[in-house]
């Protein structure tokens, strides 16, 4: 099962980490556990994505 982002983030806009999370949790329910190589190369930019808005809200925090 592939799983695909319903509101892929344009470029220069950034989701909030929270929802980049729930993506990421909703992609690992979706597959029990074991990835296919497309849902591990999405889950790959999830995980770019989400550490991107840490750092953004932490910088905004700062």
């Amino acid at each position: 099962m592939s799983f695909t982002s319903p509101t892929p983030a344009s470029p220069g806009s950034a989701r909030p980490a929270a929802v980049v999370n729930a993506e990421i949790r909703a992609l690992w329910s979706c597959t029990d556990g074991a990835l296919s190589s497309a849902d591990e190369a999405r889950y790959q930019e999830l995980l770019v994505e989400w550490a991107e808005a840490v750092r953004a809200a932490l910088v905004k925090a700062a």
